[in-house]
């Protein structure tokens, strides 16, 4: 896959997220019973479901309420992460042991388990459901910056800036912070990803918004009792998924190889 055609992809799924009636223009609540069970042809692309409702409209839809989440995971992860391993890596000492035998243990337990027991403490909804998978990515935003700020920490020019006066919290945001984030949002890219996927199973065992508001994981979930009639209504918002997941990854490694050259 180009890099060319994953932004492409990404930036399809942006614009159905932020103007749904561009690329849609029914309603994505109202069903045609007559129509239900369609499969996928010219009036209906994705097909209806056993209700009537076309597919392709409710899973354009479905982009703002899964995207949204999956941002408010990321920036929660990306915030906290961030913070947390600046800290440990700029202080060191009992502050960094502490801090990193936490990230330790987060690490050890799976992110969807994780997941799973924080949306469970908290309740349904799409909030929640971002929140959970936000708190459970942190881990990993927080040991990729700690070694990046440890790396930046023992460079000349900070140890200078140190030696010269300038105040800590300067030293922190200037130098440290700005020459230790390339790999961090490289990392936020590809763990976009990876929180689709999340945000998705979490909406599949029904955490995620009520029915009949269309979200992707939750699509899946209601189609997966007519598979023998109406494959569509699983497999093709999975495929939409996937898209968007290995566009993800994609852009991310690309980033990534760009910040090491």
């Amino acid at each position: 896959m180009s890099v060319a055609l994953a932004a492409l992809v990404v930036l399809t799924v942006i614009g159905f997220a932020f103007l749904p009636s561009v690329f849609a223009t029914g309603d994505p609540l109202a069903g045609v019973p007559a129509d239900k069970l369609r499969p996928p042809g010219p009036q209906h692309w994705f097909g209806t479901d056993n209700i009537g409702r076309d597919l392709y409209t409710r899973v354009v839809y479905g982009a703002r309420l899964s995207l949204t989440a999956t941002l408010i995971a990321v920036t929660i992860a990306l915030v906290a992460g961030t913070l947390i391993g600046l800290l440990a890596g700029t202080v060191g000492g009992a502050v960094d042991i502490v801090l990193m035998r936490i990230v330790d243990v987060m690490l050890s337990i799976p992110s969807l388990l994780l997941s799973l027991a924080l949306v469970t403490a908290l309740g349904f909804g799409t909030v929640n459901v971002a929140i959970a998978v936000g708190v459970a990515m942190i881990a990993g935003f927080a040991r990729v910056t700690r070694s990046e700020v440890l790396r930046v920490r023992r460079a000349p020019y900070v140890e200078a800036a140190f030696a010269s006066g300038v105040r800590w919290w300067t030293v922190l945001g200037r130098h440290i912070l700005r020459n230790s984030y390339g790999p961090v949002i490289s990392l936020a890219a590809v763990e976009f990803g990876m929180a689709i996927l999340a945000v998705s199973a979490l909406s599949f065992l029904g955490f995620g918004s009520a029915p009949p508001a269309p979200e992707w994981g939750s699509m899946i979930s209601e189609g997966r009792d007519f598979l023998s009639v109406a494959w569509w209504m699983t497999t093709l918002p999975g495929l939409v998924i996937i898209a968007v997941v290995l566009s993800a990854h994609h852009l991310g490694h690309s980033l990534s190889g760009r910040n090491r050259s």
